[in-house]
C-alpha cells in the first residue's frame, strides 16, 4: 500500500470527498472535463505527474477522459465488489476515478475516467524545456503474457518487479470469448489462466521478464502447477511478435542446456480475456503469499 507522502498538500472538505473517501463529483461540473490546453494533469494532492494532455478525448461523460498514463504514473485497484477497477495515483494513493476497457472511444480502447477535483494542471509553457524534451522521449509501456499456472501466484511476483507498470490476471489460449472463471476450470474452453503484464521497456526489458517467469513457476510440469492439476495450468509464452519468441526460444534451450525438460509452449498472444475482480491483486487482499509459486535460480545466480 502506497503511503501518503508528507509533501502532500492540504485538502479542502470537498477535495478530500473525493481523493481521500473515494467519492464522485457531479458529471459536466469539474474544471478539467471540457478542458484543451496543452500540458501534464498531474495528482492535486501530491502534483505527480499522471496524464499527458494529448491523451484526453471526449468521452461525453462529463468527466476528464484519458487513454493513456504516464509510465508508472496511475495504478489500477479492484472495487471492493469486484464490479468495477479504481484508478489512484501511484505516487500517493489518492483516488482519482476509474478505468474501463474495450469501449472504443479511441483505437487504444481504454477509458481512464477522473475527478476534476482529483487533479492540477500544468501548461507547457510553464515547464521546463528540458523536462518536455525527456517526457516526449519517454518509451510508450510495452505488454507481456505469460501463463505459469494458477494466475494468483504469478501476478504476486511480477507485481513485485521493478519496471513492471501493471499484473492483472485473466484467461488466454482458448476457444470461447468472456470465459468465466468456472467455464475456464471446467476445461472445455481451451483457455489458461494467464498474466497479462505492462511493462515500461526503458527499466526493464521483455527477456527480464521472460527471466523472471521461468524462476516463479516448475517449466518442467505438464498441464499442472502443483497442487493445481488440468489444462488450464499448463505453461504458455504467449508471444507478440518474432523479437519475444526469439527470446523464449533462447531461455529455453540454456534450461535444456541445464538438462531440464522444459514443457513450456510458445503460441503467439490472442485476445486478453481480464479475469473477474476478485482474482486480482488475490494475495495482497489475502494478506498471505504464493504458496505453489517459490522464485528458483534457474539461470544460476
Amino acid at each position: 500500500m502506497t503511503n501518503e507522502p508528507q509533501s502532500c498538500r492540504t485538502l479542502t472538505p470537498e477535495e478530500q470527498r473525493i481523493i481521500v473517501h473515494k467519492g464522485t463529483e457531479r458529471p459536466f461540473s469539474g474544471e478539467y472535463w471540457n478542458h484543451h490546453e496543452d500540458g501534464t494533469y498531474r495528482c492535486k494532492r501530491c502534483d505527480a505527474a499522471l496524464f499527458p494532455s494529448d491523451a484526453k478525448f471526449d468521452s461525453g461523460s462529463g468527466w476528464p477522459s484519458f487513454d493513456a498514463t504516464l509510465p508508472g504514473a496511475v495504478r489500477e485497484v479492484p472495487d471492493a465488489d469486484g464490479m468495477r477497477t479504481e484508478i489512484v495515483c501511484a505516487s500517493c494513493g489518492g483516488h482519482l476515478g476509474h478505468v474501463f476497457h474495450g469501449e472504443g472511444f479511441t483505437e487504444k480502447g481504454v477509458r481512464h475516467c477522473v475527478n476534476s477535483l482529483s487533479l492540477g494542471f500544468k501548461p507547457v509553457a510553464n515547464r521546463d524545456r528540458s523536462t518536455v524534451a525527456e517526457a516526449s522521449a519517454i518509451p510508450a509501456p510495452q505488454e507481456a503474457f505469460f501463463a505459469g499456472g494458477c494466475f494468483w501466484g504469478v501476478e504476486y511476483w511480477f507485481d513485485r518487479t521493478p519496471g513492471v507498470v501493471l499484473a492483472e490476471s485473466g484467461y488466454m489460449g482458448g476457444r470461447t470469448s468472456s470465459p468465466s472463471y468456472k467455464e475456464v476450470c471446467g476445461g472445455d474452453t481451451g483457455h489458461v489462466e494467464a498474466v497479462r503484464v505492462e511493462f515500461d521497456p526503458g527499466k526493464t526489458s521483455y527477456e527480464a521478464l521472460a527471466r523472471l517467469f521461468f524462476e516463479i513457476h516448475d517449466p518442467t510440469q505438464v498441464n499442472r502447477q502443483g497442487p493445481d492439476v488440468g489444462e488450464q495450468y499448463r505453461s504458455v509464452a504467449f508471444v507478440k511478435n518474432d523479437e519475444q519468441r526469439r527470446v523464449v526460444e533462447k531461455l529455453i534451450a540454456e534450461l535444456e542446456r541445464r538438462e531440464l525438460r522444459i514443457a513450456t509452449r510458445i503460441e503467439p498472444a490472442g485476445k486478453f480475456w481480464k479475469a473477474e475482480g476478485y482474482h486480482q491483486d488475490y494475495y495482497e487482499q489475502k494478506g498471505s503469499t504464493p504458496y505453489c509459486h517459490v522464485p528458483v535460480k534457474r539461470f544460476g545466480p
